[in-house]
């Protein structure tokens, strides 16, 4: 299996994962959008709830040049390690919701 099929492998293993939790708020929906040609993934919240519209995402990444990225992590879970985890090197995570010069600075790559 090559590289990015295994990355594919563990972020759909996490959107799984995520997406089995339960929203604490009745009358909210979590669906997955996995969009395999163009490397796309996330978890969507959606629904009304006291006659308020909820709509936003949980979790989304991208796998681009040969890397993931994190575009955005709305969890309390640590979803750079839980990748790590599920063998992704820390050299090819991106925090793509951190600026450039932040990412310089931790333990993943900064592009």
């Amino acid at each position: 299996m090559d590289k990015v099929a295994k990355y594919r492998e563990a972020v759909r293993e996490l959107i799984h994962r995520h997406s089995q939790y339960r929203p604490a708020l009745p009358g909210l929906e979590l669906y997955t959008v996995q969009d395999t040609e163009g490397d796309h993934y996330q978890i969507v919240r959606t629904g009304w709830v006291n006659q308020r519209w909820y709509y936003g995402v949980i979790l989304h990444f991208d796998i681009k040049d040969g890397k993931v990225w994190i575009q955005h992590n709305g969890t309390e879970h640590s979803v750079a390690w839980e990748l790590v985890e599920l063998g992704v090197p820390k050299e090819d995570i991106v925090l793509g919701f951190q600026s450039p010069f932040m990412r310089t600075l931790g333990d993943f790559a900064a592009a």
